[in-house]
């Protein structure tokens, strides 16, 4: 199985607002970049838009290293959220609907696809890949504001 390393971010102008995503896939010491953004979205959406992105953009299944500053999106998955949440009819333990759904089923189903392991870094503290992926959301969600 080949292994590709994933750099995702999202961003967003206010909050809702103008919205960006960006990620960045290494495969064998070659770089790919993402990104797209929205008019109107949230920083969550932008975030799991990445990921969702990046791992559709892989044409066969593979093994993956996926590094995100989005505790929304690393333990959404990690400590099975998601999973709960679609367990539950997409509903939080509170029960409350969960937000996103769209974008937590299509992620879900891209993990079955493939072997992926997350990894949170603190953002915008000079993690290379992460700040390119910030300079790519930033950039599209700029792309929107008025």
């Amino acid at each position: 199985m080949k292994h590709v390393d994933i750099y995702t971010d999202g961003a967003c102008r206010f909050n809702p607002g103008p919205g960006g995503w960006g990620a960045i896939l290494v495969y064998k010491g070659t770089e790919k970049e993402l990104c797209g953004g929205e008019a109107e979205t949230t920083n969550n959406r932008m975030e799991l838009t990445a990921a969702v992105k990046a791992l559709s953009a892989l044409k066969e299944p593979c093994e993956i290293d996926l590094t995100s500053d989005s505790k929304y999106l690393v333990d959404g998955i990690t400590k099975n959220w998601a999973v709960s949440w679609r367990a539950k009819g997409w509903k939080l333990a509170s029960g409350k609907p969960a937000q996103n759904v769209d974008l937590w089923q299509e992620l879900l189903c891209l993990l079955e696809k493939h072997t992926v392991t997350l990894h949170w870094v603190k953002g915008h503290e000079g993690h290379p890949y992460n700040e390119r992926c910030d300079s790519l959301a930033t950039g599209e969600a700029d792309k929107y504001k008025k």
